[in-house]
């Protein structure tokens, strides 16, 4: 079975869909930065004095497909190639998993199904810096626990 995007060729075509989007939605300010040690794709836009920060980890895409797809000594790869090609289409697919993820969610608020808060608020950036759903786990806000 095949891991959804794995097949993604574009990582700025999808950018550039995401950018539009956010651009109709009303968002005045948008950037994207990549951390390649830590493999993340880091997204931020600001929307009526809202400023959001959303990470997006192709490592953990990475790691998924590599569970999809296991390397084993039949491969024409080494162990490492195989994980070096896990990443680059991790970096890939992550944009177009972003893109899916906002084109969803802000047709939801711009259908009235949730609000912009429902949506958004866990990637809110507090005054200090610190994401919302960050401070809200170092808080013990939380019930339960929803890492896998």
């Amino acid at each position: 079975m095949s891991l959804p995007y794995e097949n993604a060729t574009s990582g700025d075509k999808a950018l550039g869909e995401i950018q539009k989007l956010l651009q109709r939605f009303g968002c005045n300010r948008f950037g994207v930065m990549t951390d390649w040690d830590d493999g993340i794709l880091l997204m931020q836009f600001e929307w009526n004095g809202l400023k959001v920060s959303f990470p997006a980890s192709f490592k953990g895409y990475a790691s998924a497909w590599l569970k999809e797809n296991p390397w084993n000594n039949r491969k024409q790869a080494t162990k490492e190639q195989w994980e070096s090609k896990a990443l680059e289409i991790g970096s890939v697919a992550v944009y177009s998993v972003l893109r899916d993820w906002i084109k969803a969610n802000v047709t939801a608020v711009e259908t009235g199904l949730v609000t912009v808060d429902d949506v958004f608020m866990a990637h809110v950036l507090l005054p200090n810096g610190q994401r919302m759903s960050e401070y809200a786990k170092a808080k013990n806000l939380l019930i339960g626990t929803a890492t896998p």
